[in-house]
C-alpha cells in the first residue's frame, strides 16, 4: 500500500458521540424490570458491560415499569434519535473543525426503527444544513451497516474532492425492547444500549505536492471489503413477533461462532493485493457486539486484549449500541493519539446478512 494513497484517499477528519442522560446499572435495569428469573439476570450480570445509557418511559404509580406500545417506541426512535443525532453531528463538527455551512452530504444509519421521512431529512432540517444537501438513509441492515454507510460517504467524498461528507448513526436501541419474560428477549435487553456517532470524511481537493506532501488530519479510508454468510441469514433478525404485537430482535446463540469463523476470510480478502500481512496492522477497531462475539474474534484473528481494549471498554461502559458501536471504539482510539503515521489499522463490524464488514485505514 503506497504512501500517495494515504494522502490521496478520503479521511477521517473528524467524530463525535452521544448516548441519552440516563444511564443505568445491569442490575439496577433488573430492578426496574423486576427481572427475578435466575436465567434471565445471569445473563444480564455476566454480560461485560457494566453501565447502559437508555430512554425510559415514567414508572407507574406502582413503580412498576410500563409496558410501551409499537407506537409509542416508533415514537421514541423519532424522537430520540433526532436529539441524539444532533448532539453527534455537532460534537463531530466541533471534532473536525466544520460549520453546518460546509456539509455537502449526509447519510443516516439506523435499525431500530422505521420511519419516512428518514433521518436525514429531519436532521437537515433540525440542523438548519443546507436544502440542497445530498443525502442517503440506510435503514434496517443492522450492526454492521456502520461500515455499509461509511462506504458510501467515501466514495462520495473520493468523486467531490474538499468537500465535506458526514455519516451519522442513531440507534435508539431501547425503542426496539420487547419485555415479554422469554430467553430471546432477555438476551436482546441485556446487551443493547442507546446512542449516536457520526464521522465526517472529506478527500483531498488536490494532488499533493511532491516536494510538501498533503497530510490527512485522520487516517485515509484505503479500502473496502464484505463477507455474508447466507447460510447464516436467520440468525439475526429483527421481525414481526404477533405475540406482542410489536416488531422483535432475535440472536442465535451460535452467532459468536459464525462470526469468528468467517473472520480471518473477511481479513484476507480486505489485504489481499495491498502486500499488508496481518502483523503490519497495528490498531484495530472492532464492533461491541458482546463479549462472545469479541472474544470469538480475537481468538480467530490472534488479536491481544489490548488490541481489542476500545471494544472492550465501549462494551463496558455502553453496551452494543448496533450501528455506531465502532465509532465509540474510534474515538477512544483517536483521543490516546497513539497512531503513527505509517502506521495501518482495520476497522470491523458485523450484523445480519450474517455479515462481515472492514475497513483499511492508514495514517
Amino acid at each position: 500500500m503506497s504512501a500517495e494513497s494515504r494522502t490521496t484517499s478520503p479521511a477521517i477528519v473528524g467524530v463525535g458521540t452521544s448516548v441519552p442522560g440516563t444511564s443505568y446499572s445491569q442490575r439496577e435495569l433488573l430492578d426496574i424490570f423486576g427481572i427475578t428469573d435466575p436465567r434471565v439476570r445471569s445473563i444480564f450480570l455476566n454480560s461485560a458491560i457494566d453501565r447502559r445509557a437508555l430512554t425510559l418511559p415514567p414508572p407507574l404509580p406502582d413503580g412498576s415499569m410500563p409496558v410501551e406500545t409499537q407506537g409509542q417506541l416508533l415514537a421514541k426512535h423519532v424522537t430520540s434519535g433526532v436529539a441524539l443525532g444532533r448532539q453527534a453531528v455537532e460534537a463531530c463538527l466541533g471534532a473536525a473543525g466544520a460549520t453546518l455551512a460546509e456539509v455537502r452530504y449526509l447519510c443516516c444509519v439506523t435499525s431500530t426503527g422505521l420511519l419516512t421521512p428518514g433521518f436525514s431529512a429531519l436532521l437537515i432540517k433540525e440542523l438548519g444544513i443546507d436544502r440542497h444537501c445530498a443525502r442517503l438513509d440506510v435503514v434496517g441492515m443492522g450492526c454492521n451497516a456502520g461500515l455499509n454507510g461509511l462506504t458510501s460517504v467515501a466514495s462520495w467524498a473520493a468523486a467531490h474532492p474538499g468537500e465535506l461528507a458526514l455519516m451519522v448513526c442513531i440507534e435508539a436501541c431501547s425503542a426496539a425492547y420487547v419485555m415479554d419474560g422469554t430467553m430471546r428477549s432477555a438476551v436482546v435487553n441485556s446487551l443493547f444500549g442507546d446512542g449516536s456517532a457520526a464521522v465526517a470524511v472529506v478527500a483531498p481537493a488536490t494532488a499533493p505536492s511532491a516536494v510538501e506532501p498533503a497530510t490527512p488530519a485522520g487516517p485515509a479510508l484505503l479500502r473496502f471489503s464484505s463477507c455474508i454468510v447466507p447460510e447464516a441469514s436467520a440468525a439475526m433478525r429483527y421481525d414481526w413477533d404477533d405475540a406482542q404485537g410489536k416488531f422483535s430482535f432475535y440472536l442465535d446463540p451460535d452467532i459468536p461462532y459464525v462470526v469468528g469463523a468467517h473472520a480471518e476470510l473477511s481479513l484476507d480478502r480486505l489485504l489481499d493485493g495491498t502486500g499488508l500481512n496481518r502483523s503490519d496492522i497495528s490498531h484495530w477497531v472492532i464492533h461491541s457486539g458482546g463479549k462472545k462475539v469479541v472474544d470469538s474474534v480475537r481468538v480467530n484473528l490472534g488479536l491481544t486484549r489490548k488490541d481489542v481494549r476500545h471494544t472492550t471498554g465501549v462494551l463496558r461502559d455502553h453496551g452494543n449500541l448496533s450501528s455506531g458501536s465502532f465509532l465509540f471504539s474510534y474515538e477512544r482510539l483517536a483521543a490516546e493519539a497513539c497512531a503513527e503515521p505509517g502506521e495501518f489499522g482495520v476497522l470491523m463490524t458485523m450484523g445480519p446478512g450474517s455479515t462481515i464488514e472492514l475497513a483499511l485505514v492508514g495514517w
